[in-house]
């Protein structure tokens, strides 16, 4: 049964609010944030291959980050490295994915995950994921795992859910994206919504389907390339015809429209989405006054509720600094309040227009 499982890593964002650490040039799935020694993007294909086979897991970024996954994940084969020429958003990508996959095994079940997520218990993550695999194989259904929130977040989507309900899989009854403040407010006081964490599991031949309904132009322009997936011609194809695709999310794309086939799996495993220099610090060790140090070795007086952060594990010295981010990263010297890190964002790019793009 494990040689009908896939995996499918989304890896073509920027990470632009991890700046200057992540870059266009070197986004945040290929960097060691956490200090573990390997990447974000290796930490998440050795925890799939657990219930994955290596031959079966995919990557999709886009065609400038090809050189970092060869250099960084070299048991990939060239045919599971699906390259981006244009951004056209998650549809059109997942899309092709799920055509090759059913080329290689028309039984398959595919999980589609982000490359650069935090999971701490990683055998509670494997156990979710192989419920939703069973419930994916038995039905026509998409199955996501939901995570519990902690705080009215406004930068998530949430999954309206019935926790009453029987077993381990409930029924959605609602996505909500990016609600205002207040709204995320009574989002926890119900006790009915979930994170969405953004993976998702499906069997293949349900989700073409679901594409060749919902998405019908991107479809037929994909569909004629079928004979030559997984082979030589594969690239050439893309090439030349991934600019007609319709530039638009899974979510709106698919989600949006099967709702009555939707099911959650309240996770049952920590989880962080990593977007920003404030989540890493939450998920990382502490001194006894609250600073964190990435690769850095800190010298701290009268400095508290700092994270720290050096490309060359240089001595970093600070006296009277309280809650920063501290980011010190080729020619690049950050410090920023850390309740002002969503301004990062806008920050690289004016730093780009005044010193030149190749800083961001």
């Amino acid at each position: 049964m494990k040689e009908n499982n896939f995996a499918v890593l989304m890896a073509g964002g920027v990470g632009s609010r991890f700046w200057p650490v992540s870059t266009a040039a070197k986004p945040k799935q290929f960097r060691d944030l956490m200090g573990k020694g390997e990447t974000l993007i290796q930490t998440t294909f050795k925890r799939l291959t657990h219930l994955v086979p290596a031959k079966n897991i995919y990557v999709l970024t886009n065609e400038g980050y090809e050189h970092l996954v060869k250099e960084q994940l070299p048991e990939l084969g060239e045919e599971q490295i699906l390259l981006e020429p244009v951004m056209r958003n998650t549809a059109p990508a997942v899309l092709l994915a799920a055509l090759k996959i059913r080329k290689k095994n028309r039984d398959a079940v595919m999980v589609m995950a982000p490359s650069d997520h935090w999971i701490e218990d990683e055998q509670a993550f494997l156990d979710d994921i192989t419920i939703a695999f069973e419930a994916a194989r038995e039905q026509d259904k998409i199955l996501t795992l939901g995570i519990k929130p902690t705080f009215p977040n406004t930068g998530y989507g949430y999954i309206k859910f019935n926790p009453s309900a029987p077993g381990r899989v409930k029924p959605v009854e609602l996505f909500t994206e990016k609600p205002s403040y207040d709204v995320a407010k009574d989002f926890l006081k119900s006790g009915n919504f979930l994170w969405n964490a953004g993976i998702f599991v499906w069997n293949v031949d349900y989700i073409i389907r679901s594409f060749q309904k919902n998405l019908e132009q991107t479809f037929e322009i994909f569909s004629k390339g079928e004979a030559i997936y997984n082979t030589s011609e594969e690239k050439s194809f893309i090439r030349e015809n991934y600019l007609a695709a319709e530039n638009i999310s899974i979510d709106y794309a698919i989600l949006e429209k099967e709702q009555g086939t939707i099911d959650v799996i309240p996770a049952s495993f920590d989880w962080n989405d990593l977007g920003t220099w404030g989540s890493l610090y939450e998920e990382t060790g502490k001194d006894e006054d609250g600073n964190v140090a990435l690769n850095a070795r800190l010298f701290a007086e009268n400095a508290t509720g700092n994270l720290v952060s050096s490309d060359k594990n240089k001595v970093v010295v600070i006296e009277g600094l309280k809650d920063c981010v501290i980011v010190d990263e080729n020619e690049i010297l950050l410090i920023v309040p850390r309740a002002k890190e969503q301004d990062i964002k806008g920050i690289r790019e004016r730093v780009k227009e005044k010193f030149g793009q190749n800083l961001g």
